[in-house]
């Protein structure tokens, strides 16, 4: 169960992560429909952490609350290059790159064992992310399209 408890909360991470990487994106996109679907993924990172958090719980692990140092330099990574290209394309590219570090991490949750209730609610959010990265990378090429 251990082995569980630790993917789960590397997830819950993932989230947060991704929780606070969507809000900057938010602030950076010009564009208010851009602005608009930054502050939505932001809103399901955070659900897909509280599910992720109450499945910690039942199982009798403790949560983890916060992302990871890996994911804020990533958000920092995020302010300095949309503060030097101030570029929409550029704030898609990270929030891109963002999302195939949820890609990995994912993956590399459903490669372990987990109980069959757990592994169900991994593979419905790990839909989520794919659907996600895909219509992050659609947009980024028709922004880079049009510029």
């Amino acid at each position: 169960m251990d082995d569980t408890i630790k993917a789960l909360n590397n997830l819950i991470e993932t989230s947060e992560d991704g929780l606070k990487g969507f809000k900057e994106a938010a602030e950076k996109a010009t564009e208010a429909k851009l602005k608009l679907l930054f502050n939505e993924r932001a809103a399901a990172c955070q659900q897909s952490a509280n599910e992720l958090q109450s499945l910690v719980a039942s199982l009798g692990g403790k949560p983890e609350k916060s992302g990871s140092v890996a994911g804020a330099a990533h958000r920092g990574w995020v302010k300095v290059k949309a503060a030097v290209t101030d570029s929409n394309v550029a704030v898609l590219e990270e929030v891109e790159r963002g999302e195939d570090y949820a890609k990995a991490a994912y993956g590399k949750a459903l490669k372990a064992e987990l109980p069959p209730q757990v592994r169900s609610v991994v593979e419905r959010q790990y839909q989520g992310v794919l659907s996600n990265h895909d219509r992050i990378r659609d947009l980024r090429n028709q922004y880079r399209a049009a510029a």
